[in-house]
């Protein structure tokens, strides 16, 4: 009997050995010894530290991840340029649509659950949203217009790739940004308390600017979907992320509302002065109708297409989550089939630039590769506040650039660090 228990006891030992094999976790590590050149690594430091002497940007933070071991991981220039603060590697930032793909990914939790099926209309859910209406004539004197009945009802498919038909409030087209600012509803940096059921059931109301399925329209699509989330799960919006993702990944400086004690780690926000074209501290009137102190303000509005914090580093696990397949840290948070849903062309010959979209990410297709070398199949995206991430599956890697400042002139730091990261993988 008791050769018998430890042989048991011994497969179970292989088992969990076997398990975490799978899971892997960041560590720290040494480049040269895991697949990178370190003089070649060094470029990226040369590039970023020309745009911060250049006045082109304050500050930013790079993390770079090759089999889940962080090869790459520092932080230039300042925070705060009045007191001359650096910007540090655990520094806080505003992610805005960098949100989107985490609730995305708690929708396909409900939907590995058995909870919702993609094709389901989001009216089944959220009644505002029946018999949706497309957006015909539209008087731009008074914001009024008419419309005509919809081909067919919205998805949560057509959310989670943005074929909806919905379109952006303030950054969306002007016809769209009129009747979404007459009606109240927001992009997500909500200077006011306010309720994400209350917003988005104004917003089921509210017309089209196009026919679901039939073009890509960057939109509150993931705002609606955070209310899918609430209303199928039966808790909030921020408890769910908290309880599902954030907590079993181990992301601790991930949150829609800051606790007061780390709130000193929130990176200071930048903007383009319009005299010098250099950078400069927001200010309350640079974007109209929004606050850069959504995280901090107790506005109650968990905005699941706009509205999170978060660390470098705490992104950087949740990409690896799915570099692993869906698991991390000992916690499966989606299957492997259901990462492959995610990360793959869900949107069929729908025009979207060199690459596709899936179910909250883009996907790099090889003419999309054929521009900076991120190979067909990686996923990425970033927020308004110009972070930025991709991550590649081919390669086992991630990187992530994140900065704050809007608007941000020299976008192509983004491109550049992507094409540095490549240049120096052996």
């Amino acid at each position: 009997m008791k050769t018998r228990f430890f042989k048991f006891l011994l497969l179970l030992i292989l088992i969990q050995q076997a398990a975490s094999a799978q899971s892997i976790l960041l560590q720290n590590a040494d480049p040269a010894a895991n697949g990178f050149s370190p003089d070649r690594l060094n470029r990226i430091d040369q590039v970023i530290k020309s745009y911060v002497d250049s006045n082109w940007i304050k500050g930013a933070v790079g993390l770079v991840v090759h089999n889940g071991k962080i090869i790459y991981y520092k932080s230039f220039g300042v925070d705060d340029v009045n007191k001359n603060t650096p910007l540090q590697k655990d520094a806080i930032f505003r992610i805005a649509s960098q949100t989107k793909a985490i609730t995305s990914t708690a929708v396909m939790i409900l939907f590995e659950e058995g909870k919702i099926l993609l094709d389901d209309p989001i009216s089944k859910y959220i009644p505002s949203f029946a018999k949706p209406n497309v957006l015909d004539t539209f008087n731009e004197k008074d914001s009024t217009y008419t419309t005509v009945p919809a081909k067919r009802e919205i998805t949560i498919r057509d959310l989670l790739t943005h074929t909806s038909g919905i379109d952006y409030a303030q950054i969306g087209s002007p016809k769209m940004k009129a009747i979404y600012a007459k009606a109240g509803i927001q992009a997500g940096f909500s200077d006011h308390k306010q309720l994400l059921a209350d917003a988005i059931n104004k917003l089921g109301a509210l017309p089209l600017i196009h026919h679901p399925g039939e073009r890509f329209t960057y939109s509150l699509s993931i705002d609606v979907l955070g209310r899918l989330v609430e209303v199928v799960s039966g808790v909030g919006l921020d408890v769910f992320l908290q309880q599902r993702i954030f907590k079993p990944l181990g992301m601790e400086d991930t949150y829609f509302n800051l606790p007061v004690n780390k709130r000193s780690r929130l990176v200071q926000v930048y903007t383009d002065d319009k005299e010098t074209n250099r950078p400069v501290l927001w200010k309350d009137d640079t974007f109209p109708g929004s606050t850069i102190n959504y995280p901090i303000n107790n506005n109650g509005y968990f905005a699941g297409g706009a509205g999170l914090v978060s660390t470098i580093k705490d992104y950087a696990i949740f990409l690896q989550m799915y570099l692993n397949g869906g698991e991390y840290n000992g916690h499966r948070i989606l299957s492997r089939h259901t990462v492959e849903i995610v990360t793959k062309n869900q949107i069929g010959d729908i025009p979207f630039g060199d690459d596709k979209f899936g179910l909250g990410f883009q996907i790099t297709t090889s003419k999309g590769n054929a521009k900076l070398g991120l190979s067909e199949g990686s996923f990425s995206w970033g927020g308004f506040f110009a972070t930025s991430y991709w991550a590649d599956p081919k390669e086992k890697i991630s990187g992530l650039l994140f900065l704050q400042q809007w608007p941000f002139k020299h976008s192509e730091l983004s491109d550049k660090f992507k094409v540095l990261v490549y240049q120096a993988l052996q």
